[in-house]
């Protein structure tokens, strides 16, 4: 059996090859799109719904503003500054009650009153 190789089968060999090349290079620049450098985008979403919300480029710039503001200042986006002070306010208050003086002395003086009462009671 003899293969006929032609031009036409030539080319539509090279245009099979290049849908497919071309089919990895958009998926490939779509999986960039949305996958990568998601922060650099999201940082733009306040002002973004600012602008949307209330139609004002002086409320959009003063917001971009003031959160490069904050970056400069602190060296910290303002959503790490939120999240560090979450952090700082999720100490165990529990922990830090049990182990006061305070505590300490409050239940000792329980403790003594209530020995005292059940010393009368059991005379």
């Amino acid at each position: 059996m003899q293969k006929y190789i032609s031009t036409l089968s030539c080319n539509l060999k090279c245009l099979r090859f290049l849908s497919m090349f071309n089919n990895k290079i958009v998926f490939g620049l779509l999986i960039m799109v949305f996958l990568g450098a998601c922060a650099a985008p999201s940082a733009m979403l306040g002002p973004i719904y600012t602008f949307t919300s209330t139609g004002s480029i002086a409320q959009t710039s003063l917001s971009i503003g003031s959160n490069e503001l904050i970056t400069m200042h602190t060296g910290k986006t303002p959503i790490e500054n939120i999240k560090e002070l979450a952090k700082a306010e999720d100490k165990n208050i529990h922990k830090d009650t049990l182990e006061s003086e305070e505590f300490y002395i409050l239940v000792k003086n329980k403790i003594e009153s209530t020995k005292i009462v059940l010393n009368q009671t059991n005379q």
